[in-house]
């Protein structure tokens, strides 16, 4: 199995495991006002008793080319699929359907992977609808073993 495979597996784990937070936050960020994309790196984890934890963030249609010309100007931050350039991915945020479809943009040492989550067992919508009806299973509660947090992946 190659490096790249390898990669990929150990990040669509990380989506699988986490898309309800993931659809949650785009959906909350599309309710705020704008298409976007969701952000997450996986350089600065807090480390917990469930694991470890990533911050997530939205960053929306207005501010996404300056996002990604300071971000991945970067010298060590690279595209691991170079065909995904930054036009590619503006492109996909004027026309993915945010209510069936999510942007992410996970970074993993220095490396940046975007990836275009299409046909989702669960809508964002739905995932916003599940988090807010468990919110209190999302809320940082230090004295449990198996807590979540709806701005943070675990894996």
């Amino acid at each position: 199995m190659s490096y790249t495979s390898d990669a990929l597996d150990w990040q669509q784990g990380l989506i699988a495991t986490n898309l309800l937070v993931i659809g949650y936050n785009a959906w909350v960020g599309y309710l705020g006002g704008d298409r976007g994309v969701i952000v997450c790196s996986t350089n600065s984890p807090a480390i917990g008793v469930v694991g470890e934890t990533f911050k997530v963030s939205f960053i929306p249609r207005i501010r996404i080319a300056a996002f990604l010309n300071a971000w991945l100007a970067a010298p060590d931050t690279v595209i691991l699929r170079n065909h995904f350039m930054n036009a590619h991915i503006l492109e996909a945020v004027d026309t993915y359907n945010p209510t069936t479809e999510v942007l992410l943009l996970l970074e993993s040492f220095n490396q940046a992977t975007f990836f275009y989550l299409k046909n989702l067992p669960i809508t964002p919508p739905q995932c916003y609808e599940q988090v807010c009806k468990r919110w209190t299973e999302f809320q940082p509660q230090p004295n449990f073993s198996e807590n979540t947090n709806a701005n943070h992946l675990t894996y």
